[in-house]
């Protein structure tokens, strides 16, 4: 392309000839430009700027906060399940849901639905394997909470265990993966058509059949492993459904044709049927086991099934280097072992007090005083002397006839 100005100024109204192979155009200044050099950011630019920088933090925040109201929702939930043995209505275990017409346990339910809309929010802004693990908040909570009022009390080893359950939950959010952009629903509806997430997802829903019609209704009441994996199984759907549904809304607001999409409909059906499930069988497990040993229990094993499919699904650990993984697993770990010293030696009645102390030097105890026996006194020399006492020999009787 070449330039041929018909006026040598470059100002208002000069024209200025370009020729581009053997097309000519002749084209007019209207207006100077002036490059503006301050930082013209416009409104749209500074949100995403805020959510690029500030994202990340918003959702470990929005998990944080959902962390403290679960935990409370537990303990609220257990205190109405509580009420109603005590009025003698059919238990949750037995299939009643008197715990309807409590409102102790519909403050507890309430409480947790702000909880998992927060959570909701954090999975919008934070990978799924972040937000899941700062789940062991909610554990420490619970148990703080139950120490004062279910009349459960919080021993040294459960201190200790909830100071490396922090510790562990601090050292996944500094290894953090990075999320993998899924912005519209058609990008969802690929990851959904992977071949090893369908694998994954049609041997779930088997499980969870058989944990539901034939396992639970023999073992349910025994172990206590079935309800709280029935309860995790659909976790994993819901929190996948969550993560469409985020992505769903913000389609939505962005202008994207969601509404018209079929997944959109599909995800708000498996919520609308995993959320109830969990809700009826962890009721089940609170029923009739102790809160201190179903949460814990279920915050790992709903861990384990969430950081699974959301490794099949969003592949959030593709872009982690070896020292990000290994950091992860190790905070995951550390999570798990200060969980189970949380709630593993609980009954046990440890405390600073009662603990052994061992010194460097040993102070010898003091030597007791010799006893002083003065000769005058016989009697004592009497009394003190131990005699041997003879054996006494097996006597022979012969008889005669």
């Amino acid at each position: 392309m070449e330039t041929l100005g018909s006026n040598s100024s470059c100002a208002n109204g000069s024209l200025i000839t370009l020729y581009c192979s053997s097309q000519q155009v002749l084209c007019q200044i209207v207006s100077d430009f002036e490059p503006d050099s301050s930082n013209n950011i416009t409104l749209s630019s500074w949100q995403e700027k805020v959510k690029k920088n500030y994202g990340f933090f918003i959702g470990v925040g929005l998990a944080v906060f959902s962390s403290f109201l679960i935990g409370s929702s537990v303990i609220l939930k257990k205190k109405g399940l509580i009420r109603l043995v005590d009025k003698g209505a059919t238990r949750a275990v037995d299939g009643g849901f008197g715990y309807l017409k409590d409102k102790m346990w519909w403050a507890g339910f309430v409480t947790m639905g702000l909880g998992e809309a927060a959570n909701f929010g954090a999975y919008i802004f934070a990978p799924a394997t972040v937000v899941t693990p700062l789940g062991a908040l909610s554990v420490l909570i619970s148990a703080m909470m139950s120490s004062y009022f279910l009349g459960e009390r919080l021993n040294l080893l459960g201190k200790l265990g909830c100071m490396i359950s922090i510790a562990g939950s601090s050292v996944m959010v500094i290894h953090a993966p990075e999320e993998e952009k899924i912005k519209t629903m058609n990008e969802m509806a690929s990851k959904l058509k992977d071949t090893g997430f369908i694998v994954f997802a049609v041997i779930l829903v088997v499980s969870t059949l058989v944990f539901i019609f034939i396992i639970a209704p023999r073992y349910g009441q025994k172990n206590i492993l079935i309800y709280i994996i029935i309860c995790s199984m659909m976790g994993s759907f819901s929190v996948c459904a969550v993560k469409g549904m985020g992505i769903a809304i913000k389609g939505f607001f962005q202008g994207q044709p969601v509404l018209h999409h079929p997944l959109t409909y599909c995800v708000g059906v498996i919520l609308a049927t995993s959320i109830p499930i969990q809700v009826n069988f962890l009721n089940r497990a609170l029923d009739i086991f102790n809160t201190s040993l179903v949460f814990p229990i279920y915050y790992v094993t709903f861990t384990s099934m969430v950081v699974t499919s959301s490794i099949i699904l969003f592949k959030e650990w593709n872009s982690m280097s070896i020292v990000d993984i290994l950091g992860t697993i190790s905070g995951f770990v550390t999570i798990i072992l200060g969980v189970f010293l949380l709630h593993a030696f609980k009954d046990l009645d440890i405390t600073w007090a009662n603990l052994p102390h061992t010194y460097k030097n040993p102070v010898p105890p003091p030597t007791p005083e010799p006893t002083i026996i003065k000769l005058e006194d016989k009697s004592i020399l009497v009394d003190n002397i131990e005699l041997p006492i003879p054996e006494e020999k097996p006597k022979v009787f012969t008889i005669h006839t």
